[in-house]
């Protein structure tokens, strides 16, 4: 990015689980460094507008004339959650996308970064997923609508490069966590739903601890703070339209039963972990290559899974009454 003191980044979707780990980023370099910034951060959440509507959505852009875009905005959910909403995921992320793009290249933005994520990949495929590998069939049917308006993102990013010269392009976590997630019991992710349930239970004196689904498949989870420092590496170094997938090592790789018993550890619970079987697992495995992350930012240290945990079940018992449940 330029050196110039004009660089104004608008972040969609900033009160968010990643948007809040990038304020928290930000607020740190500018603390260390305040005399070498020249990035204004704005952070917009829904009630700066609906960016389902077309016209709140170029109001914002009019409203604050941004330079650089990180797209994070979007309907997210867990897999019950999707497997009952397929419809609704499906037709508010493509407005949602359509419009911030749309809106990004009316108001001249010089690079947006949108953010996918590794359940866009088909379901049949072989193993480690990569970057070339984003439409070469079906999604896992669990998640269709969200998925495929998360591959469009792909293509609009493309259309408006051949046809316009923009600089949009998107990156690939796998699952994240961590502080200002989505704790709430019904809709949220794997690990949030957990800390939240296990907790309860530990308040309740509960002797057992059920886990929905047999435990058994494997997922990379990157740590929201993790996320955050490369989401800001890719916006101020990364210019290809192509994707990039972000993701700890595959040696990093673990099952939902040591997520469960990680939390457990953190949690302090003295209780026992059951699985209902009889519940689905969905996806068994969507193990992502990080081979191109490493090879353009070999020195990057993610922090380690038990770590990380600890320090997301630390934040949600402080911050149990305001987090979002």
């Amino acid at each position: 990015m330029s050196a110039i003191k004009q660089n104004v980044v608008l972040v969609t979707g900033g009160s968010g689980l990643v948007g809040q780990a990038i304020r928290t980023i930000v607020e740190e370099e500018q603390t260390k460094n305040p005399d070498k910034q020249n990035e204004t951060w704005l952070f917009s959440g829904s009630k700066d507008g609906d960016l389902r509507d077309k016209n709140q959505t170029e109001a914002l852009f009019e409203k604050h004339r941004p330079t650089h875009v990180i797209h994070l905005a979007a309907m997210v959910g867990g897999l019950f959650h999707n497997m009952a909403h397929n419809l609704d995921f499906f037709r508010e992320n493509m407005a949602i996308n359509d419009n911030v793009l749309s809106a990004s290249h009316k108001y001249d933005v010089k690079k947006v970064v949108s953010c996918l994520s590794t359940c866009i990949f088909p379901d049949k495929t072989t193993y480690p997923i990569d970057e070339t590998m984003v439409h070469n069939g079906p999604p896992h049917s669990s998640n269709f609508g969200y998925s495929y308006a998360k591959r469009m993102i792909d293509i609009l990013n493309r259309g408006y490069h051949s046809q316009h010269g923009r600089v949009f392009t998107s990156v690939v976590p796998c699952n994240v966590f961590g502080p200002h997630d989505n704790f709430s019991v019904g809709s949220s992710h794997v690990i949030p739903a957990l800390i939240r349930r296990m907790d309860d239970a530990i308040r309740a004196d509960q002797p057992t601890f059920t886990v929905m689904g047999t435990g058994k498949p494997l997922r990379q989870f990157i740590y929201s703070l993790d996320l955050a420092k490369l989401f800001i590496w890719v916006l101020r170094h990364y210019d290809s339209v192509e994707p990039i997938i972000l993701s700890v090592d595959e040696k990093d790789e673990v099952s939902i039963s040591a997520v469960a018993e990680a939390i457990k550890r953190a949690h302090g619970y003295k209780g026992e972990i059951v699985y209902d079987t009889d519940k689905a697992d969905g996806q068994y495995k969507k193990t992502a290559s990080n081979k191109k992350l490493r090879s353009l930012y070999k020195d990057f240290e993610f922090t380690p899974f038990d770590t990380a945990i600890d320090d997301t079940v630390r934040w949600f018992k402080e911050h149990r009454e305001q987090a979002r449940t």
